[in-house]
């Protein structure tokens, strides 16, 4: 608790400047370092540092690091940047911390990070980014690598995992000293949203009765331990995030990155449904049930006792159902080719499961392409032989074409060339969810990725949408029955009672279902009352009768606690038939194609005029600019409508791949162009351009690279002819040398191409 450090800090050279406790004391060389710093000047020198590095970075990534240096100047010690996977967090953390290290802003930094893996790919980025004059970052400021527990007093960036920081501040050895409060004035925290789900400060209510490790996680004492500025990067914010580190500073969304072209679109799902999936599976009272006992690996046969019903959610969990996974898999089979480049990523409930999938998708493929290699599809997963190895393979090599997954290619691995990922099972985390969509979002150039697919066999989509970053009542599950207990006796207020009758009940909803049949037996004679009777009682009981109860019933929580020593829950083997019902896009609200092109259609026509780009996209194409366009796409993707998914629509309903581009779709819906594949405008509007006088060789050139970054980029304007990430400026382009070849007339040369991509000739 801060208010109980009893060591607190202030930097009085500036007077607004406020005090804050330490974990310790500063070391007298620690103390030297600080009053040597002088952060206006490192500030000063920040704002005039331009962004001339030996790699290029991206607006959104000279954005987020600018945006940084201005909190950190504005005295704000925790900030969290929020960039979608596969948008180049790495490098801008490269840049970041070597600016903060170049301006002296900053004397040490700690690089955290909670995997090995993760900590060895820093730290070779680190060793091979070239920075400038050809030196690479590590040339400029010492690193200290994973092994190396103890940083130089040349070391400017130690990097670290959690887990290893952990062990060093709360759990070193007898004899071991510990880490100075002042060793690391900076911490950054790649993938700063994983794991760390019990992060919380206590409430008001809290701080009665529980202690200060109930519900402080080791991570965040590790974040509290040094007298730094915090840092956390993440692609998905989460409300623990945020309590950390606050809101995001920064945001660069995967939506904004698929606008700009940096992040590849998914199409609309497509939803599998069965009949097994669509109805469930289901027994009659009596009827013959197999259930499968893990622990002896032997199925026994027995009568149901009630009528059971497993809904998708569950199969491959609670009930094992080849029928329902062989009829996905046939499906799979039509739409995947297993010697294609186009990768495939399956994501199952278990390794069990995983193994199943495998099988059932070698035999799917066998029966449609006549045969299939043995290595074409794989498990990998933690049970799996050789993991890692099996990783590298399916990222450098051509087989395996399908890898099938639980967790361990949920998040943190790149293989741009996946173009299908197929969910098998449900999650419970938004976040968890997003990231394994994050999979398939990376450009891939080698292979023609332009988009997508996700096959949803569990209806995951629909049950995505209900799912809130709230947290749940018990926030730590470790929490045993008998604390609750006695904490309902001790506590003296009735706000603090009534926040653990509420965490008692929750925990009681879910052991409930668990209980041995003796535990079970123990708690009827205890309580007088089944565990769904007790939860009504104790809800309707006023609070001041909860502590008297619980006085007089001290071992209940002991019943609860018990381990359970009877069976594991039944797994239920269905040996259903089921086939395939339909197999139908999700459109959102819209059920079919057509349902959506109208509903986009009625969006373009009733907000002509309020959108002001959407007004220039209808009436004077000409004037478009790339922001403009930027901003009506944003717009748009708010409402749902996206190119990727009117492309699929209209392909849906018209069995025609058009690719008219977003700028086609919306003219069409609001003035009824025809619809066109944008490449022939594109070409239409050069051949007007070259007609129109004698072009010298080099015009004549650069107006076909402008046709060309047109049909890669939709609109070619001034900015785009400025920016680094384009063909222009790095070909000694750039609007004022090119508009010296055009003798002044350049922009009304650009003018006129995008003025003759929508001329009715065109059509």
């Amino acid at each position: 608790m801060a208010t109980k450090s009893g060591v607190w800090f202030c930097d009085l050279r500036l007077a607004d400047n406020l005090s804050h406790a330490l974990d310790g004391w500063y070391t007298p060389d620690g103390l030297k370092e600080l009053i040597k710093r002088d952060e206006v000047k490192a500030h000063e020198k920040l704002a005039n540092t331009p962004f001339n590095y030996g790699f290029e970075l991206r607006y959104y990534q000279q954005d987020a690091i600018l945006a940084t240096e201005q909190t950190i100047a504005g005295g704000q010690r925790e900030m969290l940047l929020a960039m979608a996977t596969g948008t180049g967090k790495t490098k801008t953390c490269i840049a970041l911390i070597y600016r903060l290290l170049k301006a002296q802003r900053f004397k040490r930094i700690l690089f955290l990070v909670d995997r090995s893996a993760l900590g060895e790919q820093a730290a070779n980025a680190f060793k091979d980014t070239r920075m400038e004059n050809l030196q690479t970052f590590a040339d400029t400021f010492g690193i200290k690598e994973l092994e190396e527990q103890t940083p130089d007093s040349d070391t400017a960036v130690h990097i670290a995992t959690i887990q290893g920081m952990v062990q060093r501040l709360l759990f070193a050895a007898e004899n071991a000293t510990s880490p100075a409060v002042d060793q690391y004035d900076c911490i950054v925290v790649d993938e700063c949203h994983r794991g760390y789900l019990l992060d919380r400060e206590l409430s008001d209510t809290e701080m009665t009765f529980r202690g200060y490790d109930d519900y402080i996680s080791k991570y965040r004492r590790v974040l509290d331990y040094f007298d730094a500025y915090k840092i956390g990067l993440t692609a998905t914010p989460a409300l623990h995030t945020s309590q950390i580190f606050g809101a995001p500073i920064y945001t660069y969304s995967y939506r904004e990155a698929v606008i700009d072209g940096y992040l590849v679109d998914y199409e609309p799902p497509i939803q599998i449904h069965t009949e097994l999936s669509t109805n469930g599976i289901a027994w009659k009272v009596g009827e013959e049930l197999k259930v499968y006992d893990p622990r002896r690996n032997q199925i026994d046969l027995c009568k149901a006792p009630d009528e059971i019903k497993v809904d998708v959610e569950d199969f491959n969990r609670k009930v094992i159902t080849e029928s329902f996974n062989r009829v996905v898999c046939e499906y799979l089979a039509k739409e995947l080719d297993p010697a294609s480049r186009q990768k495939t990523l399956i994501f199952c409930v278990n390794d069990a499961h995983a193994d199943l999938v495998v099988d059932l998708l070698k035999k799917a493929f066998a029966a449609e392409y006549g045969s299939v290699e043995d290595d074409a599809v794989i498990k990998i997963t933690g049970a799996a032989d050789k993991p890692l190895q099996q990783i590298r393979r399916y990222k450098n090599e051509r087989l395996p074409n399908v890898a099938v997954t639980v967790d361990l290619l949920t998040t943190g691995v790149d293989v741009p060339e996946i173009c299908n990922l197929v969910f098998l099972r449900r999650v419970n985390s938004r976040i968890l969810f997003d990231q394994m969509l994050g999979r398939a979002t990376r450009l891939c150039d080698a292979i023609g990725k332009e988009a997508f697919r996700v096959f949803d066999a569990v209806q995951i989509f629909d049950a995505i949408q209900n799912m809130t970053a709230m947290r749940p009542v018990v926030v730590d599950p470790k929490i045993s029955f008998s604390q609750l207990a006695e904490e309902l006796v001790s506590v003296s207020d009735d706000d603090a009672r009534s926040l653990v009758r509420d965490q008692f009940i929750a925990k009681l909803q879910r052991k409930k279902r668990h209980l041995s049949e003796q535990s079970a037996q123990d708690f009827e004679t205890r309580s007088g009352m089944t565990p769904d009777a007790f939860i009504k009682k104790l809800r309707a009981m006023p609070l001041t009768d909860v502590a008297t109860w619980f006085t007089q019933n001290p071992d209940l929580g002991e019943i609860l606690d018990r381990k359970s020593t009877g069976s594991a829950p039944p797994i239920f083997v269905s040996d259903h038939e089921d086939q395939l019902k339909k197999v139908e896009r999700g459109y959102g609200k819209a059920q079919k194609p057509e349902d959506y092109l109208n509903e986009f259609r009625a969006f373009i026509q009733s907000h002509s005029n309020d959108i002001p780009a959407l007004t220039t996209v209808l009436t004077r194409p000409r004037e478009l600019t790339r922001k403009q366009l930027r901003e009506l796409l944003l717009e748009l993707d708010k409402a749902g409508f996206s190119e990727t998914h009117l492309d699929t629509a209209w392909r849906e309903m018209t069995n025609q791949d058009i690719a008219a581009r977003i700028v086609g779709y919306i003219r069409q819906a609001a003035i009824g162009d025809a619809l066109l594949p944008y490449s022939e405008r594109v070409d239409h509007a050069l051949q007007t351009i070259l007609a129109q006088k004698a072009w010298s060789t080099p015009q004549r050139d650069w107006l076909k690279r402008i046709a060309a970054q047109t049909k890669a980029n939709l609109l070619v304007d001034r900015e785009a002819l400025d920016d680094p990430d384009l063909v222009f400026k790095r070909e000694g382009g750039g609007f004022n040398r090119l508009d010296k070849l055009f003798n002044g007339e350049l922009q009304h040369v650009l003018e006129a191409f995008n003025d003759s991509l929508w001329q009715s000739g065109a059509a």
